[in-house]
């Protein structure tokens, strides 16, 4: 199985220190799940390797001969994925808006029908637990349905050395984040057999024409 790391921060300078400190999580998290599962391949999403266009335009608006290649290519990696992280610092009660910005260029039906798992950092005491209720709503409308169990980091330089490796109680924090990346696993599996034996795409159309394909009926009055 495929499974993507999505860092959601393009800060790369200080203050704060350290300047990236959601690297330390994201690489904490492919190291654990590298460790644990033997059957998952692990990729690590850095947007900074990803650079957008000042003017949104997703991936879907472009003419197919005209998509820019490190998008087209990305596009490709979340299509063929069978699981995604989401990691985000808190931006004002809400999800990173580099994240946000990342995902929103390509079309849910790239996500849709896997599962995904929210992680969220600070370097203060809440572990950016706020931004995390925000990410549900948008995965879900995605299509990749967060697993119920979170992780939420707080002080998260007092946790992870820069290579992603513990400064402290690493047993605690390994239980920890195996109950997340545990109920991912599973799930990532079950969807993936299951899309084999039915393609959900057979049972519900995507919508690709424009929103008003998502318009319930137009009610008549007699």
């Amino acid at each position: 199985m495929r499974l993507l790391v999505f860092l959601g921060s393009v800060r790369d300078s200080t203050p704060p220190s350290p300047a990236r400190l959601g690297e330390r999580v994201a690489l904490a998290c492919v190291n654990y799940l590298e460790e644990h599962f033997s059957d998952l391949s692990v990729e690590l999403i850095d947007p900074l390797n990803y650079p957008l266009d000042t003017i949104f335009k997703p991936h879907f608006s472009y003419h197919q001969n005209k998509v820019p290649e490190q998008l087209d290519a990305l596009a490709t990696k979340i299509a063929q994925a069978d699981a995604y992280v989401m990691i985000s610092p808190e931006y004002n009660h809400s999800m990173s808006p580099a994240l946000a910005n990342l995902l929103n260029h390509f079309g849910a039906s790239l996500f849709s029908y896997k599962p995904s798992a929210i992680v969220t950092y600070s370097a203060g005491q809440w572990g950016g637990a706020r931004a995390a209720v925000n990410m549900r709503t948008f995965l879900a409308e995605l299509g990749c349905l967060p697993v119920s169990a979170m992780i939420h980091i707080p002080k998260a330089q007092t946790v992870f050395q820069q290579n992603g490796d513990y400064l402290q109680d690493k047993e605690h924090w390994q239980d920890y984040l195996g109950r997340t990346f545990n109920q991912l696993w599973w799930w990532a599996a079950a969807t993936k057999q299951q899309r084999e034996v039915l393609d959900p795409r057979t049972l519900v159309k995507d919508l690709k024409r424009d929103p008003s394909q998502r318009n319930a009926p137009n009610s008549h009055s007699s």
